[in-house]
């Protein structure tokens, strides 16, 4: 676990000799089906190999970080790029994510608002990585997939709802009304 840089990072991928595939989606807003997601995500990992691929995600447990554990039983060496704001904040980190790396941001991720770029967490995790998997997700997801893909970086995306009593909850807490 550091603060680090995107350079940081990128010298540490390369002196693993792996590329990364990085996971992305829901994380706080959970899933409305786990167990499906996590059959997604089984099925892209049963395609990589272990011993050359370093599996990202963002180093929380919540949502698509139930993914490391997954990882983790197949034999993948893991890493998590993240906002210092989950240190700050104290968010739980997974128990199964082997190298963490905490990039200064103000911001959880996409775009800074009244710009057009990507936060600092969000241009490091799109830098460092060769090919990504989208299970879900809100804003920041989109974000970083539309920057990966400009970058012409591989990007999948597999539909997912995210936890629909927590998405209830969250639009009352805002006053704004229930999605549907």
């Amino acid at each position: 676990v550091r603060e680090a840089t995107s350079t940081s990072i990128q010298e540490f991928i390369h002196n693993e000799q792996m590329t990364v595939l990085t996971f992305t989606g829901y994380s706080g807003a959970e899933y409305e089906a786990p167990k499906t997601m996590l059959e997604h995500a089984s099925r892209v990992l049963d395609q990589q190999d272990p011993a050359k691929t370093l599996i990202n995600i963002g180093a929380t447990e919540a949502g698509i970080g139930a993914v490391y554990e997954l990882a983790k039983r197949k034999g993948f060496t893991t890493m998590g790029i993240v906002s210092t704001l989950a240190r700050d904040e104290r968010v739980a980190l997974s128990k199964h994510v082997d190298f963490v790396f905490y990039v200064k941001d103000s911001h959880w991720g996409g775009k800074v608002p009244d710009n057009d770029r990507l936060s600092p967490t969000s241009a490091a995790l799109v830098e460092c990585s060769q090919s990504f998997v989208a299970i879900g997700g809100g804003d920041v997801t989109r974000d970083e997939m539309l920057a990966a893909r400009r970058a012409e970086k591989p990007v999948a995306f597999v539909p997912a709802d995210m936890n629909h009593k927590l998405a209830r909850e969250k639009a009352r807490k805002k006053g704004q009304p229930e999605p549907m």
